[in-house]
Parts: structure tokens; C-alpha cells; sequence
């Protein structure tokens, strides 16, 4: 078994986590590792921002990777999570670099660099590897577009890219690298995700602003995936992208260009879903936000992500 704490933000691994009983070589390195990324939590990190790890005490049939969006933090699928962990799957949630700190006015993220977005994506997969069989990647927004990067270069059992960041709403498809660029070219400035209520945009645990190079950053993998996507099938070849019918934020056609370009290698590797019903928005996921917006959008993604065959999913369309 392992020794974990719960709170209202999830299970967290403890740093003297340890294996007892017949737990094999690689789950033992596997929660190792996840006791590595806890211990990165330091006193900087708000109590809801850290690392989650939801386990069994040893290595189970599935085990799911969910990835958080942009200036969130690991809190922002815990709701997923729950739900997943007590159906019998062990959950891993990485802290992605620079996010969950307490200082919600950190300018940690001027720093980021999409090398770092891949580099932790590809680690935590590999940890998720050793926890059980089969291992299924989710992510919503940002950790959207990390999923479908891990499906185009790696093999997983599922990605679920949930409102991939692919694409701006408002920029056209074809503009995006354009667009990427510019703001690249431009001085890196931090800009309210809500004008009007600024730091005192809710839920606590993610930041209220964000820096405009780390959207060039992303729209760089956005842009350098779909040349991928175009040339060659992904190495994954079960990916289902979930799209919000009443998107705000990201670009629900780039998401939908992208599965053709990996459907035109043959084989209908990628399903298209759509989360519908809701009104306007874009984190239909978090689950301290006021609303129904997350128990209404779960109903369409659990279904997904418990699904063992892309049969199984109603409604889903090559």
C-alpha cells in the first residue's frame, strides 16, 4: 500500500512514500519518481497547485495521465480524477513547469518554453508507464495540446485531448503562425484573462493573467504538429479530440484539421466529439468554478475516457 495524505485537492504522494508487499521493480520507480515530483512542491506551491497522485498501493489495469490547461494547476482535473480514481484507475496529475505557485501574480511563466511543456509531458509518461497495463493521456486546453503531441510521437492505449489549444478562436486557422510569431516579436507582456475582475478571477489555485510569449510558445507546438500531423500517422492510433460546441477560447477548427490530417494516413486513428449543451465558455472542467459547466461537461467525458473501444463512444464521427 502507499502512505498518502487527501485533502480537498486530491491525494498527494508524500516524499517517504514507500512500497510494501509484492509491488514489482517498475512500479516501485514509478512512485519513486512521483515522489520526486511532490517533493518539488515546496512552500511556494499553493496547497490546492501541487502534483496529485490518486493510486491503489500497486499497479492497476489502467492508469490515466491527465495534463492541466495554461496558468491552471493539477486542482483543475481533480474532479476527473475522483471519479476515474474511484472506478479502479490510478491517476497521475503533473504539476506543469512554473504553474501552482501561491504567488498568484507570479511572473514564473515569462520563462516558459515550449522544450519545457514537452520535456515534463514526456516524463510524466513515462512514469505513468511503470504505475500499471494500460495508459490512457488527457488533457484539457494547453495539456490538450500536450496529449495530442504525445499521441503524434508516442504510444499510449488513448489520448483524449479535451479543447485542445490548436488555435486562437479568433485567428484564423491559417494564421496561426503568423500570429504566433507576432507575438514572439513583440515585447512579453502579462494580460488579464478577465479585465474586470483581474486578481480577483477565480478558482484560487491558478493564475489570473498570463504571459503572452507562453501563448507563442504553444501556438509554436500547435503550428509544428499539424506539419507532423500532415506527414505522418501518429504513434498512437486510438486519439479522441473533445471539442466544446460553445468554445470561447481555442480554435475548435483547428482541432478539426488535425483529425483529418492524421485520418488521411489511413485508419481513423482520431474521433471527433463535441461537449454540447453548454453556454458560452472554455475550462468546462474545473470543478471549484462556480456552475454546472464541469458535472454537465463530465457526463460526455467519462463515457470517453472509460471507454475501452472507440465504438463504445456514442456519438463519436471520424
Amino acid at each position: 500500500m502507499q502512505r498518502c495524505t487527501a485533502s480537498s485537492a486530491g491525494t498527494r504522494v508524500q516524499p517517504d512514500t514507500h512500497i510494501i508487499g509484492g509491488a514489482d521493480a517498475r512500479y516501485h520507480e514509478a512512485a519513486r519518481r512521483c515522489g520526486e515530483l511532490v517533493r518539488r512542491d515546496d512552500a511556494t506551491i499553493h496547497a490546492r497547485g501541487g502534483t496529485m497522485f490518486l493510486g491503489h498501493g500497486g499497479p492497476t489495469e489502467r492508469v490515466v495521465l491527465l495534463l492541466h490547461g495554461l496558468t491552471a494547476s493539477p486542482m483543475q482535473c481533480d474532479g476527473l480524477a475522483r471519479r476515474l480514481h474511484q472506478s479502479g484507475d490510478t491517476v497521475l496529475i503533473p504539476r506543469l513547469p512554473g504553474h501552482g505557485a501561491h504567488d498568484r501574480l507570479t511572473t514564473q511563466l515569462r520563462e516558459l518554453r515550449a522544450r519545457h511543456l514537452i520535456d515534463a509531458a514526456e516524463d510524466a509518461l513515462s512514469i505513468a508507464r511503470g504505475l500499471g497495463t494500460s495508459v490512457i493521456v488527457a488533457g484539457f486546453s494547453l495539456g490538450g495540446l500536450l496529449t495530442a503531441w504525445l499521441a503524434q510521437h508516442h504510444h499510449v492505449d488513448h489520448a483524449v485531448a479535451i479543447s485542445p489549444f490548436l488555435g486562437v478562436s479568433c485567428v484564423p486557422r491559417q494564421a496561426t503562425s503568423a500570429f504566433a510569431a507576432a507575438l514572439h516579436a513583440l515585447p512579453n507582456m502579462f494580460l488579464w484573462w478577465d479585465p474586470v475582475r483581474r486578481e480577483r478571477l477565480m478558482p484560487d489555485h491558478g493564475y489570473p493573467r498570463y504571459p503572452t510569449h507562453a501563448i507563442a510558445e504553444a501556438l509554436g507546438i500547435a503550428t509544428t504538429l499539424s506539419g507532423l500531423a500532415r506527414m505522418t500517422a501518429p504513434v498512437t492510433r486510438r486519439i479522441t479530440i473533445v471539442t466544446n460546441a460553445s468554445e470561447t477560447a481555442v480554435n475548435n477548427a483547428a482541432a478539426r484539421e488535425l483529425a483529418r490530417a492524421w485520418n488521411s494516413h489511413g485508419g481513423d486513428a482520431a474521433q471527433l466529439h463535441s461537449i454540447t449543451g453548454l453556454p458560452p465558455s472554455h475550462d468546462v472542467i474545473e470543478p471549484l468554478r462556480p456552475g454546472t459547466h464541469a458535472r454537465r461537461a463530465y457526463r460526455t467525458l467519462l463515457p470517453i475516457l472509460h471507454s475501452t473501444t472507440p465504438d463504445a463512444v456514442p456519438g463519436a464521427s471520424p
